[in-house]
């Protein structure tokens, strides 16, 4: 019930933007040919059919971002609706100006499609602000809103508490706690209130109208279970079971269905699927190549001649990285280091802010990431991506493996030119193992959470640092 309701509230939010987004647009258009034609230049004559049909793809695009935040639909941050509005008004307003650079209209008021942007992105950013949480009471409120008993020890109502702020507004009234321990009452402050032992289940269920019954964990005797259940068959009454093999393991899963048999996994793998590293395959194609063909070489003469009047040497630093699977792969880079002989102890020392090292355009280079280019043609070679997990060296892979244990999982996907913790500003050099920590986590929800549309988020993150680099970048 929980999740049909909160599924159905996320697609009717959704249509509702795309009917709001649809009406103000033929509601805009008609004003401004009525009243604001000498202004705004727009006639009826114009084709204006193309580009609502462009709003509204880029809408559609857009909509892959509410789905990143559909689990907090209701409690969304300014900065939150701020951005959704944000990621939406960019795919329309591509999808608006692909279609005139295609078609090469000039009737076409540009002045009107830049002000129903504007109005468009304030009317967005009320919506999301607003919208889902008058939708939840108009459609979950008080005539739709279902008594719930809770069922498990006294240790769970904490958690339980938590759970209940984030998913009250989809209609869970708490009618009462019954308690498997041998409790005479509730804790104080309890978010249920007590009604009752193991024994006292069939009377609750009667005295109470129950329409819901959460066990927040299975009962040691298989007998109370099985009583459990029959109870709320017997009153028909909607039976959820919180399982702990999280807490078991210490570590979140999720439930995978398989083969008819049902298995808990510790990481969600959507690249696993052929179809969706098609698209990222072909997303890196897409922007690799343009970059090879026309950015690299005039890039590589002005390295060449650089490097030649400030440290002569090879053009490249090329050395050997763990790619997927820990597959090791020869990576590119612009040399931007002094040439020294060969040393071990130097080659796995981190660059540091002040490092001594770097010549004076090489220090350029990595403040832009203009060093990393040469690993496009990686990327055409299908040894990294455009997105995924920095790749580092072999022997900072062995010490980091032995100070996070989760470490080797990034080697799931190939190694990235950019990845998420980069583009939230972590790079430079790893000081501490909270700072590796942290990188881990983001590449690892990374992994569980891929979709094309987070890799182009990373991607444009990441080409707005090349001009504006953050304080990590040296």
């Amino acid at each position: 019930m929980i999740t049909n309701r909160h599924r159905g509230l996320v697609r009717i939010h959704g249509g509702a933007i795309i009917l709001a987004v649809a009406v103000f647009f033929w509601l805009y258009a008609e004003v401004t040919i009525r009243y604001l034609t000498d202004w705004m230049k727009l006639s009826r004559e114009v084709n204006l059919l193309l580009y609502f049909l462009c709003v509204l793809i880029g809408l559609l695009v857009g909509n892959g971002r509410v789905r990143e935040v559909q689990a907090r639909l209701t409690r969304l941050s300014g900065v939150e609706a701020a951005g959704l509005a944000t990621a939406q008004i960019a795919f329309m307003a591509l999808a608006i100006f692909s279609m005139m650079f295609a078609t090469q209209d000039r009737s076409i008021s540009r002045l009107f499609l830049g002000t129903f942007l504007v109005w468009s992105w304030l009317g967005l950013f009320w919506l999301h602000r607003s919208l889902p949480r008058k939708l939840a009471a108009y459609l979950y409120g008080q005539g739709e809103r279902v008594p719930t008993l809770f069922i498990g020890r006294a240790e769970s109502l904490p958690m339980l508490q938590t759970w209940l702020n984030e998913r009250s507004h989809l209609g869970v009234l708490p009618a009462g706690f019954v308690s498997l321990d041998n409790l005479a009452e509730a804790p104080r402050n309890s978010a249920a209130p007590f009604a009752g032992l193991m024994e006292d289940l069939p009377r609750v269920l009667d005295e109470k109208g129950i329409g819901q019954v959460i066990l927040m964990e299975l009962p040691a005797d298989e007998k109370v279970a099985r009583q459990i259940i029959d109870h709320c068959q017997a009153r028909g009454c909607r039976l959820l079971i919180h399982h702990q093999v999280d807490e078991l393991l210490g570590h979140p899963v999720i439930s995978v269905e398989e083969g008819g048999q049902h298995f808990f996994a510790l990481h969600e793998e959507p690249l696993e699927e052929p179809l969706n590293r098609a698209v990222k395959r072909a997303f890196d194609i897409l922007v690799a190549l343009p970059v090879v063909v026309l950015v690299l070489p005039p890039l590589i003469a002005v390295v060449w001649l650089m490097q030649r009047l400030q440290s002569p040497g090879p053009l490249f630093h090329v050395r050997p990285r763990a790619g997927e699977r820990r597959v090791q792969f020869p990576m590119l880079k612009f040399r931007s280091m002094q040439v020294a002989p060969v040393d071990e102890q130097a080659e796995v020392q981190q660059a540091r802010s002040d490092d001594q090292r770097i010549f004076p355009f090489g220090r350029f280079l990595r403040r832009h990431s203009l060093d990393e280019f040469p690993q496009f043609w990686n990327v055409l070679t299908g040894e990294m991506s455009i997105v995924g997990p920095r790749p580092v060296m072999p022997l900072l892979d062995e010490e980091f493996e032995r100070q996070v244990k989760s470490y080797r999982s990034k080697h799931w996907v190939k190694p990235g030119i950019t990845g998420l913790a980069q583009s939230e500003g972590f790079r430079g050099e790893i000081k501490t193992t909270e700072h590796l920590q942290e990188r881990i986590r983001l590449d690892l929800h990374y992994i569980a959470h891929w979709s094309i549309w987070l890799d182009v988020q990373i991607t444009l993150k990441t080409f707005r640092q090349i001009f504006f680099p953050p304080a990590s970048a040296y």
